[in-house]
């Protein structure tokens, strides 16, 4: 099983097909399995690295404060693993304010950015998702927190239960107080006025039921030539909610900066 450990830490991550690279950077509060329908399509193109972030799935749960810019810090030790010079990046919530932060701090890395949710600031709910899992029942605000981020009616669903459930299982392996560090290490960080001078190809995509669409727009109309995209029927984890339209405003995206490798069928 591959680990980078950049920053002194375990960080996990999965590679798949061959190609360009392409690095999949996951949200709270899930794995890199939200990004399961984006390896199955992208890995016949393209050389999918998806990282666990540290906190989740298989890479260590630090508890003491780290900033976000360490956050980026392990995904580039991944991809100084794999001998990746320059990559594709996409990212959901945290895991696109980590590939937003390369763009800015590592213009050279970035072939180009695909930012789910969006936002270059952290929220002000943060703090109370900070309380829910420091709380007592990680499990049961993870589920909440879950939910929050998909579209009214998903979670009930024949896959949104199926999904949802799936991630709330590794509740009894994370650790609250490293998730809180995750939510501080955001919430530390505001990218909002160096959006302008961002150079990279960009596109923000948001689910119409987005808390985060607002934030998105913001953070699509301060960037140079940014697209947007917002996808129906589907909340935060739009990737994983509305897959077959987040992977056309992908391609379209790509396909428009001449990135794209497969057929173009949208």
């Amino acid at each position: 099983m591959p680990y980078s450990n950049r920053n002194g830490l375990r960080i996990y991550y999965e590679t798949y097909g061959e190609g360009p690279p392409f690095v999949l950077v996951h949200a709270n509060p899930f794995n890199h399995w939200l990004w399961m329908y984006q390896i199955a399509r992208y890995s016949a193109f393209y050389r999918v690295i998806a990282v666990d972030i540290r906190g989740y799935g298989r890479s260590d749960k630090p508890e003491t404060p780290f900033t976000l810019a360490d956050m980026a810090d392990d995904v580039l030790g991944v991809c100084a693993n794999e001998k990746i010079s320059r990559a594709i990046f996409g990212g959901v919530s945290v895991g696109s304010g980590i590939s937003l932060l390369i763009g800015l701090d590592h213009p050279e890395m970035a072939e180009a950015l695909i930012l789910v949710g969006g936002s270059s600031k952290g929220s002000r709910n943060m703090d109370g998702r900070i309380a829910g899992f420091l709380s007592d029942d990680l499990p049961g605000y993870q589920m909440q927190h879950l939910k929050d981020c998909t579209a009214p009616g998903f979670p009930e669903t024949p896959l949104g239960t199926w999904v949802l459930e799936m991630f709330n299982a590794q509740a009894p392996n994370l650790s609250g107080r490293s998730i809180a560090q995750i939510f501080r290490a955001r919430l530390g960080c505001d990218m909002s006025p160096r959006l302008a001078g961002l150079e990279v190809p960009t596109l923000v995509v948001n689910g119409v039921h987005d808390m985060s669409l607002e934030a998105g727009r913001y953070t699509a109309s301060n960037i140079p030539g940014a697209m947007h995209a917002v996808i129906p029927d589907a909340g935060h984890a739009c990737n994983i909610e509305n897959p077959a339209a987040f992977d056309e405003a992908v391609v379209r995206f790509l396909t428009s900066k001449g990135l794209w490798r497969g057929p173009v069928n949208y």
